[in-house]
């Protein structure tokens, strides 16, 4: 007489993913309520709050997300999808068997490290970000990938704070005719109002639209950050705050390039006039095999890329950037001596870097550095093989026009921007040549410093 009918129901594997509660539990048994057992907890009392491929979170969006008519399956009703773990941000510490693999790869997962082959950036204390060798990773996984002929085109998703740089790395590095759109989610999958999830949602639909190809099917719009049902072009984005809608355009001219993800279809009313992907001067196809470089020991080769024409992570140049607000001098005397943090750095890059350079974030919309004596330090750095591009402070709306030599004019782009247009340029044209005494540089030392510089000079106009 006390017995309640119920249902009982038996999910399986194949039956698909369904909303329950989470139900991982912590060594001790206790429910996890933060990424930490404890605030400040070390990386083995900590859970992975992020998938290790994008397999999981494109099937809960097809499963569990609708459209605002009412539909779901919104991926896999318009394209079949492939994933690739370039620099996840989750991983397999104890390994992976072949056939439990959700990604493109062959073989079994080694145990995986943080840190080395996933970056996870949260929890925040142990949130490391990748190298500067991991550009190298990044560009030659998506040139691969994109060169086998089999896809349509690639989303590349990563954090919020990150992916400004990295699509814009894309840009130049990718030779491809077929696009690329970037992703991020300002809110975690799962919480109320995500708006990752659409993003991805509206890459697929511009993917598929082909509203960026050209009469000849090529690519016209470059690589682009799809954010927010806005197209951005991927060298004037930038994330300016944490929710839905904080991207903004950079360099005050353009930048959106118009909206997808809206009741009609994509519509592109206006596209970059700068190059990109196949129309690049410094992507991989072009990028020579070595190039020369500067060590205080003297001239010296370096090797950019493989037998294969991938990038060897060794080549990725170290450029430093440089930003100092007005009032900055100790007092009236003008001693370089003084200025201890460019003097280090440049004596770092002639010890270690043979491919090195400084972005300095001046003046607006000048790129001047604000002090006299900083001026003749960088004067000292570009004679000492390290070539100088000057920008305007922060977010500027001017361009800088090609400064007296031995400076770099970088336009309008921001200092994060021309930081990885310059890396791309020591890679393609090497150091500028260096002078006997950076200090006193004889005429024909400056005459042949500003032919190399000039090379510099024509990509940052065109780029």
């Amino acid at each position: 007489a006390d017995d309640r009918p119920v249902y009982e129901i038996t999910l399986s594997p194949e039956d698909g993913v369904y909303p329950l509660p989470y139900m991982a539990r912590q060594v001790n048994g206790k429910a996890w309520e933060e990424d930490c057992a404890y605030p400040m907890a070390p990386a083995e009392r900590a859970r992975q709050p992020f998938y290790p491929d994008g397999s999981r979170l494109f099937e809960e969006i097809d499963r569990l997300g609708v459209g605002e008519k009412g539909i779901g399956n919104l991926i896999a009703s318009r394209a079949d999808v492939d994933f690739y773990r370039v620099i996840p941000s989750s991983g397999y510490t104890k390994g992976l068997a072949a056939k439990l693999r959700t990604d493109v790869g062959d073989g079994d997962i080694a145990p995986e490290v943080r840190g080395h082959d996933f970056f996870p950036y949260r929890p925040y204390h142990l949130g490391p970000a990748p190298p500067r060798p991991a550009l190298a990773r990044i560009a030659n996984a998506v040139q691969r990938m994109l060169a086998s002929g089999k896809y349509a085109g690639a989303i590349w998703t990563q954090g919020s704070p990150r992916i400004e740089e990295t699509v814009y790395w894309l840009n130049l590095l990718v030779d491809t005719e077929r696009p690329i759109c970037g992703n991020a989610s300002q809110r975690p999958h799962g919480q109320v109002s995500n708006d990752g999830d659409k993003n991805i949602v509206d890459s697929v639909e511009y993917i598929v639209s082909r509203v960026w190809a050209d009469e000849a099917g090529r690519n016209r719009a470059g690589v682009v950050l799809v954010q927010d049902q806005q197209v951005f072009a991927a060298r004037d984005v930038q994330k300016a705050d944490a929710r839905p809608g904080g991207y903004v355009a950079t360099g005050g001219h353009g930048g959106i390039l118009g909206p997808v993800g809206w009741d009609g279809p994509a519509v592109l009313t206006y596209l970059p006039g700068t190059r990109h992907t196949y129309l690049s001067a410094v992507n991989l196809s072009s990028l020579p095999a070595e190039v020369p470089g500067h060590l205080a020991s003297g001239e010296t080769r370096v090797r950019i890329k493989d037998q294969r024409g991938d990038l060897l992570e060794p080549a990725i140049p170290k450029v430093t950037i440089v930003k100092d607000g007005n009032y900055t001098v100790d007092d009236y005397d003008d001693d370089p001596a003084r200025e201890v943090d460019l003097l280090a750095q440049i004596s770092r890059n002639l010890a270690a870097h043979p491919l090195a350079g400084f972005v300095v974030e001046g003046l607006s919309p000048y790129g001047r550095l604000t002090s006299v004596v900083r001026t003749r330090v960088m004067r000292r750095a570009a004679f000492s093989g390290m070539p100088v591009v000057l920008v305007g402070r922060g977010n500027a709306e001017g361009f800088v026009p090609p400064p007296a030599a031995p400076f770099i004019g970088g336009r309008n782009l921001t200092s994060t921007k021309a930081r990885l247009l310059l890396m791309a340029c020591l890679m393609k044209f090497g150091s500028v040549p260096a002078a006997a005494d950076p200090d006193r540089p004889t005429t024909n030392e400056m005459k042949a410093a500003e032919e190399k510089m000039r090379e510099y000079q024509d990509v940052f106009d065109t780029h």
